[in-house]
């Protein structure tokens, strides 16, 4: 009975402080955040735009739609992600700008909390699960988390479509862990290398099935961009190479810093990072390759997600919000292997701190460079913590199919 009353007590409190936290942060954002110059603008207005039948693939209505919301510095001259994202953006486009705004703060924040208490979860021990609130706020503060809620960008989104698969995958339903993961796509910077990473995993295990789901779910997002514009890959090209190019050395990824070495020069710094980005991914994927029986899925992913960002050619630091899959993996692990907080508090102790330090270089400098730590971070925990894995007679982190 005592323990009952105890649990029931601890559950409404978790749900208070996690509610508190989450109606501050949103709060805070909303009251303080120009949100009209920010990245939710733009996604909201995609979506703003379709329900009004028009496109925003349009430049004139694109340069219209900004205009008529207050905005007169349309920073590209159509929407530059994939058409069909504008689709799953029509949700937000029936709301008002600001209604729209604060609801994407709190179901952001909603999925982030939820990923991280399921994953917990995996370990299914009490010490894993009085983790869940130190862990989400540890995250709240995490660079990435920070500046993603702030700005409004797509990063839980992905995050969720990840943290889906994952599941998918677990319960054997490889078809639409396969649909789910074309999804990553719909930023194809950050699909293009983590589904090359994790199509190499899979083809080693001979998961057919993921793999025809990937396929397939690449397939259907050009049909749904086609019932709109039917040319709308190439525009999205030609509107995301004009980005590229006058991005290139602002961002943490090999390729910028490739770009900064070569000191500007864009022949040498094509070849110095794609040279870069084939170590990196040839490596990751003969390690995957060769380590696919004794992976588990979570593991996997904790490998492709930061190589492929780093990998890749356009992304920026919120676009690390698909690290806190692993985060909690090492998070976990740690506890697992010390039987202490300490070590598990300390990593993300110095993970958040690195990460605002980067965020206040990246708005003191406008460029995004120190975040390339944060990857480093991550990836050399990840790595660090397998390997000790692979040398342990007797560990055995989470369930096996996780």
């Amino acid at each position: 009975m005592k323990d009952s009353i105890g649990k029931n007590i601890g559950i409404l409190l978790t749900v208070i402080l996690l509610g508190g936290m989450i109606a501050l942060r949103s709060m805070q954002n909303y009251s303080d955040k120009d949100y009209r110059g920010s990245n939710f603008f733009v996604f909201w207005l995609s979506g703003r735009l379709l329900t009004e039948g028009q496109n925003p693939y349009n430049p004139d209505q694109w340069q219209t739609g900004h205009e008529v919301y207050g905005v007169t510095n349309a920073r590209e001259a159509i929407f530059l992600y994939p058409l069909p994202l504008a689709v799953l953006m029509i949700p937000l486009g029936l709301l008002t700008l600001d209604q729209a705004y604060l609801g994407w703060q709190i179901l952001a924040q909603l999925s982030i909390a939820m990923v991280v208490f399921t994953l917990l979860n995996r370990w299914d021990r009490p010490e894993h699960n009085r983790l869940f609130i130190p862990v989400v706020l540890f995250i709240s503060f995490f660079g990435p988390t920070y500046l993603t809620l702030q700005l409004g960008s797509i990063g839980p989104l992905t995050l969720i479509i990840l943290f889906a698969a994952i599941l998918f995958l677990e319960k054997k339903n490889s078809y639409a862990a396969g649909i789910l993961l074309a999804l990553t796509m719909l930023k194809p910077p950050q699909g293009i290398s983590f589904l090359f990473l994790i199509s190499v995993w899979l083809l080693a295990r001979r998961n057919w099935k993921a793999l025809l789901g990937i396929l397939l779910g690449g397939i259907l997002l050009w049909v749904l961009g086609m019932s709109i514009e039917l040319d709308w890959v190439s525009k999205f090209i030609h509107s995301g190479e004009a980005a590229f190019d006058r991005r290139l050395g602002y961002q943490s990824n090999l390729w910028s810093f490739s770009y900064l070495v070569c000191n500007n020069n864009t022949n040498c710094s094509f070849a110095l990072g794609g040279a870069l980005s084939l170590i990196f991914l040839g490596s990751a994927s003969y390690y995957l390759w060769r380590n696919h029986a004794r992976l588990t899925i979570w593991q996997a992913f904790n490998i492709s997600i930061p190589v492929g960002f780093i990998s890749t050619i356009y992304l920026w630091s919120y676009d690390q919000l698909p690290y806190i899959i692993p985060i909690v993996w090492i998070v976990g692990t740690l506890v697992k292997r010390t039987k202490s907080y300490i070590y598990a508090f300390l990593f993300l102790m110095v993970l958040d701190l690195f990460s605002l330090f980067a965020l206040e270089k990246q708005a003191s400098t406008g460029r995004d460079l120190w975040s390339l730590g944060n990857t480093a971070i991550v990836l050399g925990m990840v790595i660090m913590l397998l390997y000790r894995q692979t040398n342990s007679i007797v560990e055995k982190d989470i369930p096996a199919n996780v």
